[in-house]
């Protein structure tokens, strides 16, 4: 792997720096919610690997909360989403980041449960409240590609948003809604709108996931022709640029988090398939592109790189061999 601040000009660099408070730049210790998903996995690991004070907001009893180290600087803190208005300081811990990872309904027949994905915006809500009852300066959420529905060129902060389900829908309303609560609470505020990040721990219903399980077992896996021009992000990656908005990204801004290169979603699977062994097992064009088929997601990262000087640093062949491995390790 390469320095990801290997190829980022001096002017870049220079940018970035003026727009820093320093003040800010010293972050000890941090609450996140959706600490046991693949993205909050990585987070957690990357905070504790700089010496950062972790409080890990997760539900009791949740079968992935042995994802979580035995640490010192880890805090478990057993609340579900639905408690977050209640949870109180009782100890009177104080924390300076906020990182809202958590949502209830992320996939299959839920993503259009408009009931449950309104719910989702008044705990995205409750977690700013939170934020501002643990003494933190900066609450970050995680926002999604899906804000924008189908658009053709590359994602930006200012791309008109059209979002096409309940879930997109909520994502959009809880990053605008958060962003006016943590203004009138003075608590610095950043959005961050996902667009594809893969790594360990990911859900068994991704397309990533499911491919690998199928062609392990030795299963042929179809697939569309696979044209659609995609952007997948390592979760490791992803969580340097977390970590780094919390300590540099600007006050209301909203940011696009991917890879930055678009790619055909064939590539990736002719990947993931090499390094399964199963090369002839896959079936491109065996099954017709969706009605509504997203064929463009990319990111525009500049915006990242200018502010808090991140590139992504983990090619997808390398990204994929720790997902296998890890794979493996839990078999």
């Amino acid at each position: 792997m390469y320095n990801p601040l290997d190829n980022v000009s001096n002017d870049i660099e220079s940018n970035f720096e003026s727009n820093c408070d320093y003040n800010l730049l010293k972050n000890k210790s941090v609450l996140i919610t959706g600490a046991t998903g693949s993205i909050g996995t990585a987070v957690v690991e990357n905070l504790l690997n700089k010496g950062i004070k972790v409080g890990a907001i997760i539900r009791e009893g949740s079968p992935h909360n042995d994802r979580l180290p035995h640490h010192p600087l880890l805090k478990r803190i057993y609340c579900t989403l639905q408690e977050l208005s209640s949870l109180e300081n009782i100890e009177q811990e104080s924390y300076d980041v906020f990182y809202h990872l958590a949502w209830d309904g992320v996939s299959g027949s839920t993503r259009q449960d408009i009931f449950k994905q309104t719910q989702n915006i008044t705990y995205a809500l409750d977690a700013v409240e939170l934020a501002k009852r643990f003494g933190c300066h900066t609450f970050i959420g995680a926002g999604s590609q899906a804000e924008y529905g189908r658009v053709e060129g590359r994602l930006q902060a200012d791309t008109p948003s059209f979002p096409e389900n309940g879930y997109g829908i909520a994502k959009l309303c809880a990053g605008q809604m958060c962003r006016e609560r943590a203004r009138q609470l003075g608590i610095r505020f950043i959005w961050v709108r996902i667009v594809s990040v893969y790594g360990p721990n990911d859900g068994n219903e991704t397309m990533i996931t499911t491919t690998i399980n199928k062609l392990l077992k030795g299963e042929r896996a179809p697939f569309t022709k696979g044209e659609q021009l995609w952007d997948y992000l390592y979760s490791g990656d992803a969580a340097e640029a977390f970590r780094l908005l919390g300590e540099k990204g600007i006050d209301g801004k909203t940011y696009v988090l991917g890879s930055g290169k678009a790619r055909p979603l064939a590539d990736f699977i002719r990947i993931i398939a090499r390094e399964c062994g199963a090369e002839d097992k896959i079936d491109l064009g065996a099954i017709p592109y969706a009605e509504k088929q997203v064929m463009r997601l990319e990111a525009d990262i500049s915006e990242l790189t200018k502010d808090v000087g991140w590139i992504p640093s983990t090619k997808f062949e390398e990204g994929i061999k720790i997902v296998l491995s890890s794979l493996r390790k839990a078999d």
